[in-house]
């Protein structure tokens, strides 16, 4: 079974980077891999992707060496299971406001004695049986558990959610963030970034990643020094958007 550099990465204290996905195109994660990323976190919160779509996906970033992560659409426990059978490296959930919203992720997203999981090895993770039946543990160890606190009241109760155990990198939301403070899209407002700055804080103390999303090289590298590890690094779709307007202003001007 192939170990999770990804998690290893975070454990030696690396940053990491990688684009959301929205796109269904599997070469477009191949090339995310060719262009240098560590990971990349298959959308499947805000893009049209489905199940059988975002398995591929994870495929693809198998074939170029880094990590797939799925962004599930919910807390939901079929959802965080059905992205871990897929043969993702981790889940990636949105919306944690309590700590009870915490242990339940990683319910969902760990087999027992760690969580309840169900338990199926006739699936991609588990190598379609190939694997033998004694990997739960393994499993466990190696998949990556990341969740969103992105509003008022998750920041409010990040030092308890910070305490849960088996949760590896707590992600930073600056955009729903903004909205629940009254200012949609104002991300760089003080009330937001010294938000997050606390958050950072309270999770490097607990021992955990901290992450969160910029959609540019100053923001992630502002982030990054405030003590981010995990950084999503733009949305595939948006990255190409931003090529395709500097390709043309280039030629036209």
């Amino acid at each position: 079974m192939r170990e999770n550099q990804l998690k290893r990465k975070l454990k030696r204290g690396e940053v990491v980077l990688g684009p959301f996905v929205n796109c269904a195109y599997p070469a477009f994660v191949e090339i995310c891999g060719h262009a240098g990323f560590d990971f990349a976190i298959i959308d499947m919160e805000h893009s049209p992707l489905h199940t059988l779509v975002a398995e591929d996906l994870c495929r693809a970033a198998d074939c170029v060496g880094i990590a797939p992560v799925i962004r599930v659409r919910k807390n939901d426990s079929p959802q965080i299971q059905r992205a871990l059978d897929i043969g993702s490296a981790g889940v990636q959930v949105p919306q944690i406001e309590t700590k009870e919203d915490a242990e339940a992720v990683v319910r969902s997203a760990k087999y027992s004695p760690l969580g309840s999981r169900g338990l199926s090895f006739n699936t991609r993770a588990g190598l379609y049986t190939a694997a033998g039946t004694h990997i739960s543990d393994k499993l466990n160890e190696e998949s990556l558990v990341v969740i969103h606190v992105e509003g008022k009241r998750g920041v409010e109760n990040i030092e308890e959610i910070v305490s849960v155990p088996h949760i590896d990198v707590i992600f930073l939301g600056p955009y729903d963030l903004s909205q629940s403070l009254g200012i949609p899209g104002q991300v760089r407002d003080v009330r937001v970034v010294e938000l997050m700055e606390k958050c950072v804080t309270a999770i490097r103390n607990a021992g955990k990643v901290a992450g969160t999303f910029a959609d540019n090289p100053e923001a992630a590298k502002l982030w990054i020094k405030a003590g981010v590890q995990y950084v999503g690094l733009g949305v595939d779709v948006a990255i190409f958007l931003r090529a395709c307007q500097a390709l043309v202003k280039a030629v036209r001007e």
